[in-house]
């Protein structure tokens, strides 16, 4: 019963991710990333309007590497009862370079915004980008069990 509970959790865990990010930051901040990004960059008009292709780009970019995790987590859910170490190898490796992929991803970002906006303010994008990701983790991890946990929990 508590396997079939935790495959449930993480089922509706990948749900809310696939929900996109955007969820949990207006569930946060009661706005839109974009509202978010634009109110701390406070960008001029012809500032926003270069940089708007950079942030589309960008945004385009990280939801094709947030498909690719929603699939390491599916993929974790649907083995998490049976995982192997050869497994457990193959879904860290893959997690490892999903989030390599996003600091990639980032650092172009970087190049390309710093162009637009110039380097102060392509900083504060990838600061407040690096925050926002950090937060939108941090809230799919609490609800990911870790590996071994229901075992943990098993009554002898």
């Amino acid at each position: 019963m508590k396997k079939l509970f935790l495959l449930l959790a993480i089922t509706v865990s990948t749900t809310m991710f696939a929900q996109d990010e955007v969820a949990i930051i207006q569930d946060i901040y009661g706005k839109s990333k974009e509202q978010i990004v634009d109110q701390y960059l406070n960008l001029s008009d012809e500032q926003a309007k270069a940089f708007e292709e950079v942030y589309n780009n960008y945004e385009k970019d990280r939801k094709a590497l947030g498909a690719k995790k929603i699939q390491i987590i599916d993929d974790y859910a649907t083995n998490y009862s049976t995982l192997t170490d050869e497994k457990a190898d193959e879904l860290t490796k893959n997690n490892l370079t999903n989030n390599v992929d996003l600091e990639k991803l980032l650092s172009k970002t970087y190049g390309k915004a710093k162009k637009v906006i110039g380097p102060m303010n392509a900083a504060k994008f990838i600061q407040l980008e690096q925050y926002l990701q950090i937060i939108i983790r941090s809230e799919i991890q609490d609800s990911i069990p870790f590996i071994g946990e229901l075992d943990k929990t098993k009554t002898k």
